[in-house]
Formats: C-alpha cells, structure tokens, sequence
C-alpha cells in the first residue's frame, strides 16, 4: 500500500471514530433543545394568554410576571418603551378588550443564549375581538432570560406589521 492510500484510510478511519464519539453528544443536545423549545414555547403561550385576557382583572399583573422590571419593548410603529411599567400602561390602553394575539402555526423557533436563557422569533397575527378578524402581522423576537429557576423576557421586538388582506 502506498504512503498516500495508507494517509486515507487512516485519515477515513479516524474521522469515523470521531463521528461516533460525537453521537452520543449529539443526542445530548438534541435533548437539550427540545427540552429548551418545550420551555420557551410554554412561556409564550402563558405569556400571551394573559396579554390576550388582560381586560380579565387579574391577567395584566399575570402578563407582568413574565416581563422584566427594566423591559425593552421595541415597536416599529409604536416606537420603544424603556420600562415594563411603560409597557403595561401601553398595553392596558391599546390592547386590552381591542385585540389578541395569535402565534403563526410553524414560525417560532428557539435559540439558547449560552449561560443567560434563549432568543425566541416567529410570526404573529393580531385579531380583533369584536369581529373575530385578524387584521395584521408582523414578525417578533422576544429575548428570555433564566436566572434563579425564573424565566422573564427582557426584550421583546415587533416589526415588520404589515396588514392582512380581507378575503
């Protein structure tokens, strides 16, 4: 065997061990990102259960469990809001008992933020309670932070709205 064919195999054989050692790992992770995904989906829908019910008395202080005291809400029609307390009087004004939020089935995906939580992005429509319609969308980005065995968001981006056309 030449020098060159001996310099392959050996080369084949140890990227085949490496692969195989790197399975188990691999299934580790997975794990872990399931389990991430499982987590941060979970909190959106609790999260955006309140804020659906937040003229319910009760649900806006359950909506403001899930924010951080120093939340960045970004809005790209509406501008930013420094404060979870701006926020809440916001939502309080312009959401409650007008609109609901719905997650677009499919669009959410979850990243983990080594040693401080995850980023969380998909699409979400927003419908009118009266009518039962939904009339926007827009893409969003909520970034979650773990501390303490308490997961809150920190930031949370809503941009791109664009109208949903009538049928």
């Amino acid at each position: 065997m030449n020098k060159i064919a001996l310099f392959f195999g050996i080369l084949l054989a140890a990227m085949g061990a490496s692969a195989e050692a790197a399975a188990p790992g691999a299934d580790k992770s997975a794990a872990s990102a399931d389990a991430l995904t499982k987590t941060v989906s979970g909190l959106d829908t609790e999260l955006f259960d309140a804020f659906n019910h937040c003229d319910t008395p009760g649900e806006l202080q359950k909506h403001a469990g899930y924010l951080a005291k120093r939340l960045e809400f970004y809005h790209d029609k509406g501008g930013v809001t420094w404060t979870r307390a701006a926020y809440l009087a916001n939502t309080e004004k312009n959401v409650c008992g007008h609109f609901r939020r719905e997650l677009v089935p499919g669009s959410l995906e979850i990243f983990p933020i080594k040693d401080f939580g995850a980023i969380e992005q998909g699409w979400h429509k927003f419908c009118d309670l009266k009518t039962n319609q939904c009339f926007g969308e827009a893409q969003f980005l909520i970034v979650w932070r773990h501390r303490a065995g308490k997961w809150e968001a920190t930031r949370i981006f809503s941009y791109g709205h664009r109208p949903i056309a009538s049928k």
